[in-house]
């Protein structure tokens, strides 16, 4: 067992007004959990954070049911056996799951939807290409962007975890790939060592100016994740038939106030083009799919990734803000138990 052992979680403290602050979580000190009979002792090891948290704080009306004042913070991880009286789950084994924000848990293997980690793929791989990340990104730009050779496809929020493998997907399946990303660092990775044909980056350069030089055909494709002004931005841009596909909005999280939709929507009624949203947890059924397709290219070299990784379990409150302030590339970890 872990030098620590010593058990926390962290819980919601206080629905978030604006920003996310510290002062909306609270770290507990809990028991450390025993497993019964048909069940395992995990340790967490990696645990990770997505834009849609801030709505379970919210209490939003939603897809999921939001999170209660005192509730442990929801959370995908990934972890190891370290007690095990499930013959399929032998101690030592790598898992991934819906484990919250805890140090160590105790499930039967069904109530944290655990998964083993394939062999030779490491926890934070599972997580991020292979985890709730990889498959949104294949769903939405295959399901619904249905890129075909020779489009031209326009990524929003393109750096993040979601952006980065969709915009990928997009190239591995022949479309001419153009990013949005904030900072030169960002914009170098997605063209240097991701392969996107283009990135334009919003903080300073004209992005509605840059859009129009970089698609002067239009856009086939284009993958949303930001919404507000840059939304705008495509649909000003579309070509004929093209297809929207709306995965995120990270650019209204933080409002507080009433949130204005897209100003010029009647260009999707000019270029007979579709815009349509998806929740990934609607294709569940086709997960292995999806994680299937998604393998081949990680084994081939096609689709690369990245993880920004912060240390130590009170970093995650840190780690949920970075996703709204544009401090992760990529995939955003936080290692728990390092």
């Amino acid at each position: 067992m872990s030098m620590a052992q010593h058990n926390q979680h962290i819980v919601l403290a206080a629905r978030p007004r604006g920003v996310i602050r510290p002062g909306d979580f609270a770290v507990v000190d809990v028991p450390m959990p025993v497993a019964g009979a048909g069940e395992v002792l995990v340790e967490v090891r990696y645990l990770a954070v997505e834009p849609a948290m801030k709505g379970w704080m919210e209490a939003r009306v939603d897809y999921v049911a939001p999170l209660q004042i005192g509730d442990v913070m929801r959370g995908q991880g990934a972890g190891v056996v370290l007690q095990s009286d499930n013959p399929a789950l032998p101690v030592g084994t790598l898992v991934t799951g819906a484990f919250g924000w805890r140090r160590y848990l105790v499930s039967d293997g069904r109530s944290a939807a655990l998964r083993k980690v394939p062999q030779g793929v490491s926890p934070a791989t599972a997580l991020n290409v292979l985890g709730i990340t990889g498959i949104t990104a294949w769903f939405g730009m295959l399901e619904i962007g249905k890129p075909q050779p020779g489009d031209t496809v326009l990524v929003s929020g393109a750096a993040g975890a979601t952006g980065s493998i969709a915009g990928q997907l997009a190239r591995i399946a022949g479309a001419r790939v153009v990013g949005l990303a904030g900072g030169k660092e960002k914009c170098t990775w997605l063209v240097n060592e991701l392969g996107f044909d283009a990135a334009i980056d919003y903080k300073s350069e004209d992005t509605a100016q840059r859009v129009a030089e970089l698609c002067p055909a239009g856009l086939n494709v284009y993958f949303d994740n930001v919404g507000g002004e840059i939304l705008d931005i495509a649909l000003n841009n579309l070509a004929d038939h093209a297809r929207v596909v709306l995965c995120g909005g990270i650019s209204r999280y933080n409002e507080t106030g009433p949130i204005a939709g897209p100003v010029n929507y009647f260009n999707l009624v000019y270029r007979r083009a579709r815009m349509e949203g998806f929740i990934v947890l609607d294709y569940a059924a086709r997960f292995p799919e999806a994680i299937e397709s998604l393998t081949k290219h990680l084994n081939s070299g096609a689709l690369r990734h990245h993880e920004t990784v912060l240390q130590g379990f009170e970093k995650l409150p840190l780690a949920l803000q970075n996703l709204f302030s544009g401090g992760n590339m990529g995939k955003q970890l936080v290692a728990v138990n390092p």
